[in-house]
């Protein structure tokens, strides 16, 4: 009797997925290194969609047509022009206005400078314009720098609704059918746009797609997350990182091959058709099918990786994780019983004033690193030089930000790197306004470290934010912070109509003041290496005490 009594004892024994995974299972095996190629597909595809507007949308040089000089297919430069419009560099002309005439009477085509007023400018009636590359041709938007720029900032907009919709299909259908989801309407949601003919379609376009298509590299990113071994989450998700900025510098290339927006569009979006495959060959993640109590597929797919990855795996560590989980079901049931009887989290959250003043810095963080990042991004291609070289340089120094940020933080801790990061970021920021003139290729240099920066940001932040929070409440706490960094994305796509509207060099005060004020903000919180990850708000009171290090 004593014998089978230990044996129930033995299958009662808590275990739980991450044990399984590194005992027995394997952490990163073969099977979660097919996933993170697949995965890595979703990152491409969800990079072309979610920044290709940089390209279809770029700004194109023009100049007025002057009905009394050009011919009725006129010469972007013809050898009158200086004469008719304003120069603005040795080789450059104002994009907006022109010369007024004067009385003089000309009888011929010659367009003399005696039949201009040059103290007199007057705004472009029609356009001439460089190439037609760009939507700013289609829908004539020669010099409404606001109207295309916002462009931008819509699709970035619809993006944010993507998170609750995603978030909904996810919880309620599972992440396969939410990836499926994303990835299959950003196919052919970004191919309808190549019909777009108006303005108006066209902007309705990008904010539909990235409503319903958005979401799919959060998907593969929590997927992957819940797949791998918790030795190796860091890495892989680092690893997705780079697959995005690998994406980037991929569609600039391509870019650069199909100039005009429509056949880019096709190149883009055609392939992405063939994601709808994604919901027979991805993975259903075995925590979510847990969590509906589809305990026979989460144990048929635990047997799955384990033979792929050449494990065996027993049938009492399938037991003894079923108990847990069900046991974690009820403890979570009687926990939200009692919740509901507490005072809100806003409250308590005033109740501790250092984890308040958390509540109030990292929105700040996380609103300087989106708005710089991608501000960075969209202001590459009006950079001089060749708008494709810089913007292909540009992202592929995110990589060595992501990796540098990965192993820095474990060493030096997670304050030094970010306050390092964003003002590295401001004092390149700074020299590039004022570098002077003819150095194209230090002011390129000093971009690409600013961009590489905030890419170690973008890291660490992440990981930092998380570690500041205490697991009661750090779902909802990190967030807020992430919703609040949206506002920067949203913001970035506008910057260069900031410029326009104002001085050139705007968005790059922006971008180096608010990273120098989010680096001191850093010193207001405290360092979490080697800290116990708190459970309680009391518990994250605490953090950064000595009595709070994990003793090594």
């Amino acid at each position: 009797m004593g014998g089978r009594d230990d044996v129930k004892g033995e299958v009662k024994k808590k275990l739980d997925l991450d044990a399984i995974l590194v005992e027995e299972i394997g952490q990163f095996g073969k099977y979660q290194a097919r996933m993170l190629l697949l995965f890595m597909s979703v990152a491409i595809f969800a990079t072309w969609g979610g920044v290709e507007y940089v390209f279809t949308t770029a700004r194109t040089s023009t100049r007025c047509l002057i009905p009394e000089c050009d011919s009725d297919q006129p010469e972007w430069s013809p050898v009158w022009l200086s004469n008719a419009v304003p120069a603005t560099g040795p080789s450059s002309f104002d994009n907006c206005q022109r010369f007024a005439n004067t009385t003089v009477e000309v009888a011929n085509k010659t367009c003399p400078s005696s039949l201009f007023n040059p103290d007199v400018l007057q705004c472009c009636e029609e356009y001439v314009y460089e190439n037609t590359n760009t939507v700013v041709y289609d829908y004539g938007l020669a010099c409404d720098e606001w109207r295309r720029s916002s462009i931008g900032t819509v699709r970035t907009f619809g993006t944010l609704l993507a998170l609750p919709i995603t978030g909904y299909i996810s919880d309620r259908w599972g992440r396969r059918v939410a990836l499926a989801f994303n990835a299959f309407n950003t196919g052919w949601l970004g191919l309808a746009r190549y019909w777009a003919h108006t303005y108006i379609g066209f902007v309705v376009s990008e904010f539909v797609e990235a409503m319903f298509g958005a979401g799919g590299f959060s998907c593969a990113y929590i997927l992957l997350m819940e797949l791998v071994g918790p030795k190796y989450r860091v890495a892989a998700g680092a690893s997705l990182n780079t697959i995005f900025a690998f994406g980037e510098v991929l569609m600039g290339i391509i870019a650069w091959c199909v100039p005009n927006w429509r056949n880019l569009t096709l190149a883009l979006y055609t392939p992405q058709l063939l994601t709808v495959s994604y919901f027979w060959i991805a993975t259903e993640s075995v925590r979510w099918y847990m969590s509906k109590g589809r305990y026979a597929e989460s144990e048929a797919l635990l047997k799955k990786i384990a033979k792929v990855n050449g494990k065996k795996l027993s049938e009492q560590s399938l037991e003894q994780l079923r108990t847990t989980v069900e046991e974690g079901a009820r403890k979570a049931e009687t926990k939200e019983q009692k919740t509901n009887n507490e005072p809100s989290l806003v409250i308590l959250v005033f109740q501790h004033k250092r984890v308040l003043l958390r509540c109030i810095v990292s929105p700040i963080w996380w609103i300087t690193s989106t708005f710089t990042f991608y501000g960075l991004s969209v202001n590459s291609i009006n950079m001089s030089g060749n708008k494709y070289v810089n913007y292909i340089a540009v992202a592929a120094m995110e990589i060595p930000g992501y990796w540098l940020a990965v192993y820095l933080m474990g060493k030096i801790g997670r304050k030094p790197v970010l306050i390092m990061a964003f003002w590295t970021c401001a004092a390149c920021q700074t020299a590039y306004v004022f570098m002077p003139q003819g150095m194209p290729a230090v002011s390129l240099a000093v971009y690409l470290i600013a961009k590489s920066s905030i890419a170690m940001v973008i890291v660490s932040v992440y990981v930092y934010t998380i570690e500041l929070y205490p697991t009661k409440y750090r779902h909802r706490l990190f967030a807020f912070s992430s919703m609040m960094g949206r506002f920067g994305s949203i913001l970035a796509p506008l910057t260069p109509a900031f410029g326009a509207q104002w001085f050139e060099e705007l968005p790059f005060v922006l971008f180096g003041s608010m990273a120098l004020l989010s680096g001191l903000l850093i010193f207001l919180t405290p360092e979490t290496l080697g800290t116990k990850l708190p459970d309680t708000l009391e518990e994250a009171e605490k953090l950064g005490l000595k009595d709070n290090k994990i003793d090594k």
